[in-house]
């Protein structure tokens, strides 16, 4: 088999990546150039990674090189054919890396590409390595425990029969077997609509929030490409940062180092059109926060104390990311996601903070409440106490809390 395409720098961002025809699949790599256990594989059946960084959204996969972990090395894409094109797309719609396989005999399954990290950044390489005993072999080699009930069959191996999972998992239609189809998900709330820029929602600070600093909001406009500087009345911690940007195209925000280079994690990295959504940020100690925006059209954004953020109660609407504050008690979390309104598919993701009695600049460790891609109807439970719920949903959800008694 043969490739073209030498290895070459590709962007730490969000890559989507695919190859027509083909189903692919993720591995996630060590230095020892093996998985550390099942949950390193990405593919149809098991749809994220425990760490959200990579996602399979059918017929793709989705990259957020910068959030994937230390330990991992290199990110391994394979397929279940024997030759095809593959293409990484950043979040502009730019190709950045491509590679094609030519294929080869009686070869069920390829090793298209590898994403690696060199010199504190990723480079992308071509392989073209083709496996005569299907996926099953293939992802053997890189240290996959191959399921063992799972016969040898003639063809291609299917994604789903590769990976030992354990419990009950949906079958084709989505519904657990023996048992009755969920109730429908309530109707979520459309796209925001109306003049812009927007008008900024009334607000109160939320009673007994005391974490992050508390200042008059900060609000600027612009459009297109910006770097934003915070001024001397926001001291240092955590703030609110919302964000409107104006019709269809991307919007991308990220927090800026003292060499003035992007950090390691982004705060918004979207492409839902109307733009509506929120995110928090830190203020360092003795240096203002200086963030770059990207993004195609007319944008606000207002910096605002972490109080003003919209409290969880009740039954709750929204599009697009938001930070959240919770302050009841232990709380059963109904989210219905209705998926990304241009694929259907989509992800979403919440990560819970307990900050209850902190009154400094850091954030405890993180709670990972829910990590999922396409519409779903799941409960997830929430802790006591005050809570910052950070959410990641590329499209329209509805929240509805129920306390318990």
């Amino acid at each position: 088999m043969g490739h073209i395409t030498e290895s070459s720098w590709v962007p730490s961002v969000t890559l989507r990546v695919g190859a027509e025809g083909v189903e692919v699949a993720a591995l996630l790599l060590g230095a020892d150039g093996r998985v550390r256990g099942d949950a390193d594989m990405v593919f149809d059946g098991q749809p994220v990674h425990p760490s959200g960084a990579v996602r399979h959204e059918p017929p793709s996969l989705v990259l957020a090189l910068h959030e994937v972990e230390a330990e991992v090395e290199r990110i391994v894409i394979t397929g279940t054919a024997s030759g095809g094109a593959l293409t990484a797309v950043a979040p502009d719609g730019a190709a950045v890396a491509s590679s094609r396989v030519t294929g080869s005999g009686g070869a069920t399954a390829v090793v298209f590409a590898e994403f690696f990290r060199e010199s504190g950044g990723w480079k992308f390489g071509g392989v073209g390595k083709g496996y005569d005993s299907g996926l099953s072999g293939l992802v053997t080699s890189y240290g996959v425990e191959v399921a063992d009930e799972e016969p040898a069959a003639a063809g291609p191996v299917p994604l789903a029969g590769v990976v030992k999972m354990p419990g009950r998992f949906p079958t084709t239609d989505g519904v657990l077997p023996d048992e009755p189809a969920p109730a429908p998900a309530p109707a979520p709330a459309p796209a925001p609509a109306g003049p812009f820029p927007p008008e900024d929602r009334p607000y109160a600070l939320v009673d007994g929030w005391e974490f992050g600093p508390v200042f008059e909001p900060f609000v600027v406009e612009g459009c297109g490409n910006d770097v934003i500087t915070l001024d001397g009345r926001v001291g240092a911690g955590p703030v609110l940062v919302e964000v409107a940007h104006e019709g269809r195209g991307y919007v991308g925000l990220f927090t800026l180092d003292r060499r003035n280079k992007d950090e390691v994690d982004y705060l918004l990295n979207d492409l839902l059109p109307e733009f509506r959504g929120s995110t928090f940020a830190r203020v360092p100690e003795g240096r203002p926060l200086r963030m770059r925006l990207a993004a195609d059209n007319r944008w606000v954004m207002r910096v605002k104390p972490l109080a003003a953020a919209r409290r969880l109660e009740g039954t709750m609407h929204g599009y697009g990311p938001e930070a959240l504050v919770y302050l009841g008690g232990g709380a059963d979390l109904r989210v219905d996601f209705a998926g990304s309104p241009e694929s259907g598919g989509g992800y979403v993701g919440i990560q819970g903070y307990g900050v209850d009695g902190r009154t400094g600049g850091r954030l405890p460790h993180m709670d990972l409440l829910l990590n999922e891609t396409g519409p779903l109807s799941h409960t997830v439970p929430v802790p006591g106490g005050a809570q910052l719920l950070h959410l990641r949903a590329e499209g329209p959800w509805t929240f509805t809390v129920r306390e318990l008694g």
